[in-house]
Formats: C-alpha cells, sequence, structure tokens
C-alpha cells in the first residue's frame, strides 16, 4: 500500500552538519532522504566541532499488512514482503542536536546511556558528582 521505499527528513541544530546513511555520503542538513523500507538503516551525522550523532532507523510492520492479508491474501503478502511495503521505517523524522565537543554531553539511545566528558570544565557548569579513582 505505501510503496518500498519511505522519505526521512533530517535535520539537525545547529544546521550544515554532514549526513551519511548506511556509509555513503547524502549530503547537509537539512534535507530528505529516500529509503528502502525492507531494510535498517544507521545515519550518521556530524559537524566540526561538535560531538558526532548516530542513530539506527529501524523498520516496523505496518498495520496494512492485516488489511492486505484479509484482501490481497497470501500473494498480496508475499508481494509487500519482498518488496518492502509491509514496513515502516521508524522514526519518519530525525532531528539531531550536536553538542559542542569542548563540553560534556550525555545522550540515551536503545536503553545505553552515553557519558562524554572533558578535562577543561567551563567555570558555569554546575558540579552534580563526582568519581573517583580506587
Amino acid at each position: 500500500m505505501d510503496g518500498s521505499s519511505q522519505n526521512l527528513g533530517i535535520s539537525s541544530t545547529p544546521t550544515g552538519a554532514g549526513v551519511t546513511v548506511d556509509g555513503r555520503n547524502i549530503g547537509t542538513t537539512p534535507l530528505t532522504v529516500d529509503l528502502k523500507r525492507k531494510d535498517n538503516h544507521t545515519v550518521k551525522i556530524a559537524l566540526a566541532g561538535h560531538y558526532p550523532y548516530e542513530m539506527t532507523i529501524t523498520k516496523k510492520s505496518n498495520g496494512w499488512v492485516w488489511g492486505n492479508i484479509v484482501f490481497g491474501g497470501l500473494v498480496g503478502l508475499a508481494v509487500d514482503a519482498i518488496s518492502g511495503s509491509m514496513y515502516k521505517l521508524n522514526p519518519e523524522q530525525l532531528n539531531a542536536e550536536l553538542r559542542k565537543s569542548d563540553r560534556a554531553s550525555v545522550t540515551v539511545q536503545d536503553n545505553t546511556i552515553v557519558v562524554a566528558l572533558t578535562r577543561t570544565p567551563d567555570q558555569s557548569w554546575e558540579k552534580i558528582g563526582e568519581l573517583k579513582h580506587m
């Protein structure tokens, strides 16, 4: 019902960051890219002076799969499975907030917490904890 590919809008703050999808250079933010629905995709966004951003775009079953089974039968289901149109890519929009590399940052992705630290703290930062070597 939805076709074998899907548009994904990619933006960043600040704009003008380089974007690669599955290892291919696509362009700079903001942009829209057409991705095959039957595959997961790795999106990397990078800008000089900022920490890079990476996310996996995953495929999920499209709600029309059940309608296709009812109306198209197994043949319709097989066609959608082969073409990838039985899937929907998630998320449909990607907005990366790129943090300056001279600051600490925390990101959460796929149940993983990533903490990036700097050895030279900014005097305006609030101390919230301390790591000690044992």
